[in-house]
C-alpha cells in the first residue's frame, strides 16, 4: 500500500494525567476509505485518543498524523480535514435544527446561500426535514445524535471521528445511525469509531483494535479476532442439577465452562460440527436428559472477555460445591 493511502497514523502514542497512564504506546494506521473501530472498556483511553487525533488534547510523546499533518505542529491543517461527533450532542438546544446547521456552515466560512443549501441537503439526508423548524430541545435522543453527526459533516470532511455515536440510543435509533455511517463510508469517507458495543464494530468496521490498560492487546478484522478463540461452542442446558453433574462427569475434559446457576455446560467443538454426534451419543448412552442445546460461533464479546480476562458471571469455574460432592453419584 502506498504511503499516501495511510490517512491516520499513530506511533508510540503516550498520554498520562498525573499518575494515571491512559495511553502507553499506541500504534496503528488507518487506510483511506476504511473504518477503524477502537474497542475497550470504560477508561481504556478511547476518548483520549480521539481528543488527541482531533487536536483538542496534546500527547505527552509519540507521533500522530492525520492526512500527513502532525496534530501538534499542524493543528489547523488537521482541523480542516476532519469532522468530530462526540459522546454528547454538541448543538444549541435553543436553536432549530436548520439554524444549527446554517450557523455551523457560516462558521466554516460558507456563504449564506451555500450554508442554507448545505443545511437542507443534510436535513433531508438525515431524515430531519419535518423537525427542521423545531427547537432542538424538543428532539429525541436519536434525532439529536443525527443532527450532531450532520453538523460535523457540514463542510464534507474526508475524515470523520465518531466517539461512541450511538451511546444511549434505543435499538431502532442505533440501526438508523448504522445506516447513516455505512452511507458515509460508501462515499469514500475514512472513519475512526470508538464504541463499547462490540456488535457495532462487528457490523461496521474494516479493522478493529482492542485497547485495555492503555495498550493495544489485539488487532485485526472481526473474522480474524474471532478465529483467535478457535473452536465453536456447544451449550447444553439441563432441567436438574443432577443432570448437569452427570453430564459433567460423562464429558470430562471436553467441558470448557460449567455454570451451576444457569444449569449450563459448554463444550468446545470443531467448526464443521463433526464431533457433535459423538457427544450426543455419549449423553444418550448415560441416559442424561437435555433441556436445550445451542451451537455458538465465537463473537467479539467472547474475544473481549478472553483477552481482557474479564469473565461473565459463573463463566470459568468448576461446578458448584454441591455438584462436586455428587460428581461420582
Amino acid at each position: 500500500m502506498a504511503k499516501t493511502d495511510i490517512v491516520i497514523k499513530t506511533k508510540n502514542l503516550k498520554k498520562s494525567f498525573g499518575d494515571n497512564h491512559v495511553l502507553r504506546g499506541i500504534n496503528f494506521e488507518v487506510p483511506r476509505g476504511t473504518m477503524l473501530a477502537l474497542l475497550g472498556p470504560n477508561g481504556a483511553g478511547k476518548t483520549t485518543m480521539v481528543r488527541i487525533l482531533s487536536t483538542l488534547l496534546q500527547p505527552d510523546s509519540g507521533t500522530v498524523t492525520v492526512e500527513g499533518h502532525n496534530v501538534v505542529t499542524k493543528s489547523d491543517e488537521v482541523r480542516s480535514v476532519i469532522g468530530l461527533t462526540g459522546q454528547s450532542a454538541a448543538v444549541d438546544e435553543l436553536l432549530t435544527g436548520r439554524e444549527n446547521l446554517v450557523m455551523m456552515g457560516r462558521l466554516y466560512r460558507l456563504t449564506r446561500t451555500s450554508a442554507k443549501a448545505r443545511a437542507e441537503e443534510l436535513l433531508k439526508e438525515f431524515d430531519l426535514i419535518e423537525a427542521a423548524s423545531r427547537p432542538v430541545k424538543t428532539y429525541s435522543g436519536g434525532m439529536r445524535r443525527r443532527l450532531d453527526l450532520a453538523v460535523s459533516l457540514i463542510a464534507t470532511p474526508p475524515i470523520i471521528f465518531l466517539d461512541e455515536p450511538t451511546t444511549g440510543l434505543d435499538p431502532r435509533s442505533r440501526l438508523v445511525m448504522w445506516d447513516i455511517i455505512r452511507n458515509l463510508m460508501e462515499t469514500g469517507t475514512t472513519v475512526l469509531l470508538t464504541t463499547q458495543y462490540l456488535e457495532e464494530a462487528d457490523q461496521l468496521a474494516d479493522n478493529i483494535i482492542l485497547i485495555d490498560g492503555g495498550k493495544v492487546i489485539a488487532e485485526g478484522t472481526s473474522k480474524q479476532l474471532k478465529s483467535k478463540l478457535g473452536k465453536d461452542r456447544l451449550v447444553f442446558t439441563f432441567k436438574k442439577l443432577s443432570a448437569l453433574e452427570a453430564a459433567h462427569a460423562a464429558l470430562g475434559k471436553k467441558v470448557d465452562v460449567i455454570d451451576g446457576e444457569s444449569l449450563q455446560i459448554t463444550v468446545l467443538i470443531k467448526g464443521d460440527g463433526s464431533d457433535v454426534k459423538g457427544i450426543l451419543e455419549l449423553l444418550e448412552k448415560k441416559k442424561i436428559t437435555i433441556a436445550t442445546m445451542d451451537i455458538h460461533k465465537p463473537t467479539l464479546d467472547d474475544v473481549f472477555l478472553s483477552l481482557t480476562d474479564k469473565k461473565p458471571k459463573g463463566a470459568k469455574a468448576a461446578a458448584p460445591k454441591k455438584a462436586k460432592q455428587k460428581k461420582g453419584a
